[in-house]
């Protein structure tokens, strides 16, 4: 029985410089008995409505994403956390299909145990918006512009983490001010990131 879905097709097509390792992930994934949807612009797999596991590519590598990939046993020690404010999944990456073949039984391994954690109902504890730094930059622009003070923390918890990320990424200091007078009007109208 075919377990793809169409909708998925044209991810798989348009990713030429991929396609045959994505294909053969995507047939190891699906004799899984995972669930296949387009989200996110990417094949995704699920187990009862639950995210399990997507695929997804880079210029140089293409990976499983694993959604609650900090809970997987990692024998193996080859999940990767893809930047250190990724806190809860984790990749398994290949750069050609020889990798993915030779990988095979491990690939199917892991994913089982991702199927039995999100059967499990596990969840992780997420990092408090409050625990994350605060830039100084933007520390200074709340403590001299009171409306933009109470703008900020009027937003919704996921708003500020990306603020605060975006703004404390720049390794200068003028980058990072630049960044936060730039949003400035975003913030005071309650708009997230990339909110229009």
């Amino acid at each position: 029985m075919d377990k793809t879905n169409p909708k998925v097709d044209w991810y798989f097509k348009k990713n030429k410089e991929w396609q045959p390792e994505l294909e053969s992930l995507r047939v190891i994934v699906l004799a899984c008995d995972l669930t296949e949807e387009l989200k996110w612009g990417c094949p995704s797999y699920s187990l009862n409505d639950g995210n399990v596991l997507l695929l997804h590519v880079f210029k140089e590598y293409c990976a499983i994403l694993f959604f609650k990939g900090v809970l997987l046993k990692d024998p193996k020690g080859i999940l990767i956390q893809q930047t250190k404010h990724v806190q809860v999944a984790r990749q398994l990456r290949f750069k050609n299909l020889q990798e993915i073949i030779a990988q095979e039984a491990t690939i199917t391994a892991y994913i089982h145990d991702a199927i039995a954690v999100e059967k499990s109902g596990a969840q992780v504890e997420m990092k408090k918006t409050a625990e994350f730094e605060m830039p100084e930059e933007l520390q200074r622009a709340l403590d001299e512009r009171p409306e933009l003070d109470t703008a900020f923390y009027a937003l919704t918890p996921g708003r500020q983490r990306g603020y605060l990320l975006h703004f404390s990424a720049p390794k200068l200091a003028k980058t990072r001010e630049a960044r936060v007078a730039k949003f400035i009007p975003h913030i005071l109208s309650g708009k997230g990131l990339d909110d229009e």
